[in-house]
């Protein structure tokens, strides 16, 4: 009888926790529903001591230990701020000195200071269990500096002649040798065959899901059309995301036609550290680069957006050197690259606000010794990317624009998100009209606890460096049904006390 009328008892409680959500139909996820985390493999997490031999933590230039295993022991680390897929810096054999993985020696081994290919293996089956994708570095403009083929008389034709790369003629960006490696000549077939089925091979033995291409514009546009063709045609779905190194839209896109998916946003990277990197700066500029990149690319949602890579500045030396506090900045630019189209990427450590300077000090070995409510920040963020299909595929506009406080909208069928970011010094009020969002209906705020109700518009408050993502939903009102339910609970509880007494008075007598 008891533990009947607890069950009772729970059932109005249990129901009006049950909030309604307006979910999207379901449909087949693609990579513009995804977002990476990008690790260097060596500077992330030290998972197996066993193969740290000439590592110094100290040298910036060497060996620092992180390893495969050390990425394994951290997946449901990395999953819990929100991320969907990883990638890795090239993770083949290197020649001395080469810890970031681009100096390549052997092109069917895995660094032994990494970990093996049953190492590798077991990384892509314990992401894929997570449901994340793997994507892996992949280098085809060049070997090492001391690459064995250098003294092979039979491969004196793989390479081009050795001269540096002059200005942004073309034929020299793609024939020259960058930063003085061994430029391939993937014109000859063999060289061409070679790297194909290399490519082939580590999907085949790996089932990883992606590849980074790096140095694409080095390379000619043939040899992609011919790569893109035959990789993909090993695996499903099978993702490539090019880096052309290039702040030119339109110089990017003409990448396009080679099959690569997807491209790095080196032009969106330039304005987000402009607009958030200190305070009362418009997002004019970076949202203008969004409409560029509607014109010119066939999917723009498809591109990389990212704040900093292990090529650039990181984003929080850039907010100190503007003498700002960097957490602060990143609430702000992270909020702007979760929220605006695109794949968002992550580069570990900036989840601890990570410093660094220029190459190789934007490489420090990575420490968990983290902010608790910066994380928690960042894995908000991710939840609501991942929960709301309007920040992944709806359409992007400007609502407001003033000297630093944005107010953005995405629409994705019935689904319409509000992104407020304060980027100034003082608190900010912005009235959205009828015209704008539909009236007699509320915006919840999702990031921060706020209830904006229709008043003849809606009147956003944001605090000074704060952010707030709103849903547009109906208005919630007086719930009569809850009352009703509270008041059946008494009732029942009134019930169950009268019944319990009488029982004891039968007993009794």
């Amino acid at each position: 009888m008891c533990k009947k009328v607890i069950s009772l008892l729970l059932i109005p409680f249990l129901l009006f926790y049950v909030q309604p959500i307006l979910a999207a139909e379901k449909e087949e996820k693609n990579w513009q529903d995804e977002s990476i985390y990008f690790i260097m493999v060596d500077r992330f997490n030290n998972g197996d001591q066993k193969n740290d031999f000439n590592v110094d933590p100290e040298n910036l230039k060497a060996y620092n230990g992180g390893d495969l295993e050390g990425i394994i022991k951290r997946l449901d680390y990395i999953q819990k701020m929100g991320f969907t897929a990883i990638w890795l810096t090239p993770v083949v054999d290197n020649e001395q000195g080469g810890y970031h993985g681009y100096w390549t020696n052997d092109y069917f081994k895995v660094e032994e200071h990494f970990g093996s290919m049953k190492d590798m293996k077991r990384l892509v089956k314990e992401a894929h269990k997570r449901d994340m994708k793997v994507l892996l570095d992949f280098v085809g403009n060049h070997t090492g500096y001391k690459h064995p083929w250098l003294k092979d008389p039979a491969k004196v034709n793989w390479f081009h002649e050795n001269v540096p790369i002059l200005g942004e003629d073309q034929t020299s960006v793609e024939n020259g040798w960058l930063a003085g490696l061994p430029d391939l000549n993937v014109e000859n077939p063999e060289v061409k065959k070679f790297l194909i089925d290399n490519a082939k091979w580590w999907i085949q033995q790996t089932d990883v899901d992606g590849f980074r291409l790096d140095a694409v514009k080095h390379v000619p546009k043939a040899f992609w059309s011919d790569f893109s063709k035959e990789v993909k045609a090993v695996k499903k779905d099978f993702f490539l995301i090019g880096e052309v190194y290039n702040n030119d839209p339109t110089y990017i896109a003409e990448y396009e036609a080679t099959g690569i998916d997807a491209f790095l946003n080196f032009p969106y990277q330039k304005e987000i550290t402009a607009a958030f990197s200190k305070p009362n700066v418009s997002a004019e500029r970076l949202f203008n680069q969004w409409k560029r990149d509607e014109r010119f690319y066939q999917n723009p949602y498809l591109l990389g957006t990212y704040l900093d890579n292990h090529d650039l500045k990181r984003f929080t030396r850039v907010a100190k050197e503007n003498k700002q506090h960097p957490p602060t900045r990143l609430r702000l630019a992270l909020t702007y690259l979760f929220t605006s189209p695109g794949i968002p990427i992550m580069y570990y450590g900036t989840e601890i606000a990570l410093d660094g300077g220029e190459d190789p000090d934007n490489r420090r070995l990575m420490d968990f010794k983290t902010d608790e409510d910066f994380l928690q920040y960042i894995s908000k963020l991710g939840e609501l990317r991942n929960d709301l299909p309007a920040l992944r595929r709806g359409t992007f506009e400007m609502l407001y624009d003033e000297n630093g406080m944005s107010v953005f909208k995405r629409v994705y069928k019935e689904e319409v998100i509000i992104t407020a970011i304060n980027n100034t010094d003082k608190t900010q009020t912005v009235e959205l009209t009828h015209e704008q969002l539909e009236g007699n209906k509320e915006l919840r705020g999702l990031l921060q606890d706020d209830l904006v109700r229709d008043n003849n518009g809606y009147k956003l408050v944001i605090d000074r460096e704060q952010a707030n993502v709103y849903a547009l939903a109906e208005k919630s009102g007086l719930n009569i049904w809850f009352i009703g339910s509270i008041a059946a609970v008494i009732i029942l509880f009134i019930t169950f006390l009268f019944l319990a007494k009488r029982r004891g008075i039968k007993r009794a007598s």
